[in-house]
């Protein structure tokens, strides 16, 4: 069995005071992200470019972040959280400062990546923090809280920052943003350790060579298997309604006025922000319940989508506010993932694991967005068309998500069989085979 710290004792007051630092490190990452939803009128204006380049600074972004997050979780578990928490802050900084003073469109695309570099690194650090800091039981709680926190970045990216690029304007508000973030760096530096007993923890370093190595390992695991495709399912949908089409789809699709979508987007942070501690917390005391979760949330997010893409004319509000506080929950459901990735996964190894599942949504939602746009092109901007591409992408993540929990299921059962420990979750004829397992029986079956 992997070892395991901290043991099964509720996580001290001071742990959680570290893991409040560490997730603030993330609501800015959020908010660095979102910056460019409400600023994308100026930007046009600053660069001189059309929508088809503008989006491209979101494809950018979200790309640089699928892109970076197996890397991510290779430096974490190398280097510790702290020090990957306070080098995310200096790219975000670094980025935000230089969108700031960017005044051609190559320099602006530059900024968006760098300060993508940073987000990239900032959520898998503070996971794997809080696997460092919390039992098994509270680690999907706090992973919950930690997405649930982030979208104060996101509300904090619409009107207040509105209001700051309509009264100081462009330079001011993003200087003055990426100066605050790379200044945050000391707090980092002062307040979080790496784990409840030592300020910066000693682990082994892995020489280059076995990087891959290491990868491969964490995706032999069934279990992180099963956690990249849970993610993969559950997120995506909301993802790319609340960064790209969204707006467009109600709009030129539905034919509401702006800020009335912008409203109804409202709803997917309103929603993920209170389903996620509800669902942190469920699952927490019941881990049997992970999977059969995750299950019902795909059936349900079929028919959510199966309502919106045939309901005959323009979809009303009633329809589509309930609509899409069923696919807010994408969000809390995804953070599933990430306690699979734990519980299968040594602690050594976990920001790796971590860093493999994250890939899943991001990948899903880029894929998806780019189809979208495509198709939109070929159809001559049918939303109901083009949309059909999510219901694609959902189907293909439930069916391989089922694939793998089979597989995840057989490992832990012969393992049982093979009068190996397994604990009480895992027994025989439970819907849910997926907390710690002993690596000698992660091998894919």
């Amino acid at each position: 069995m992997p070892s395991r710290s901290p043991a099964a004792a509720p996580a001290s007051a001071r742990s959680w005071l570290i893991w409040l630092t560490a997730a603030f490190v993330y609501i800015l990452a959020v908010f660095h992200r979102a910056s460019f939803g409400v600023a994308g009128i100026e930007a046009a204006d600053r660069f001189g470019v059309g929508a088809a380049a503008l989006a491209t600074f979101t494809v950018l972004q979200v790309g640089v972040y699928a892109a970076m997050q197996i890397p991510a979780g290779v430096l974490v578990d190398r280097f510790g959280p702290r020090a990957l928490l306070s080098v995310a802050l200096v790219f975000l900084g670094s980025g935000q400062i230089l969108l700031a003073v960017a005044d051609t469109y190559s320099l602006g695309l530059l900024a968006r990546g760098v300060l993508g570099v940073g987000d990239a690194l900032t959520f898998v650090s503070v996971l794997r923090l809080a696997a460092n800091h919390f039992p098994a039981r509270q680690y999907t709680l706090v992973t919950s809280f930690t997405g649930a926190l982030g979208f104060a970045g996101s509300l904090a990216a619409t009107l207040p920052l509105t209001l700051l690029l309509a009264g100081p304007g462009w330079l001011p508000t993003f200087l003055i943003a990426g100066v605050v973030t790379m200044l945050f760096v000391v707090v980092v530096q002062w307040r979080v350790h790496d784990s409840p007993h030592v300020r910066v923890a000693s682990t082994e370093s892995v020489p280059m060579r076995d990087v891959g190595r290491q990868v491969l390992t964490a995706l032999r695991v069934p279990g992180t298997r099963l956690g990249f495709w849970t993610h993969f399912s559950t997120m995506f949908g909301q993802n790319v309604l609340v960064l790209l089409w969204g707006v467009p789809f109600l709009v030129q699709g539905q034919g509401y006025a702006v800020t009335t979508a912008s409203s109804l987007l409202a709803v997917f942070v309103i929603g993920a922000m209170v389903g996620g501690p509800l669902v942190g917390s469920y699952i927490g005391r019941r881990p049997e319940a992970r999977m059969p979760m995750v299950v019902t949330f795909l059936i349900a997010s079929g028919l959510t989508w199966t309502v919106l893409l045939s309901w005959p004319g323009r979809i009303p509000l009633g329809v589509l506010v309930p609509a899409f506080a069923v696919l807010s929950l994408g969000g809390p459901v995804s953070a599933i993932g990430f306690a699979l990735a734990r519980d299968y996964n040594p602690l050594p190894r976990v920001g790796t694991a971590t860093g493999v599942v994250n890939v899943g949504g991001f990948v899903a939602t880029t894929v998806t967005a780019l189809l979208i746009g495509l198709l939109l092109e070929a159809t001559g901007g049918n939303f109901r068309i083009a949309l059909l591409s999510v219901v694609a992408m959902l189907a293909l993540g439930s069916w391989r998500m089922a694939v793998w929990w089979r597989r995840a299921r057989a490992a832990v059962f012969a393992a049982e069989e093979r009068g190996e420990p397994v604990p009480v979750q895992l027994r025989r004829r439970r819907w849910d085979a997926c907390v710690p397992v002993p690596d000698r029986v992660a091998a894919p079956v």
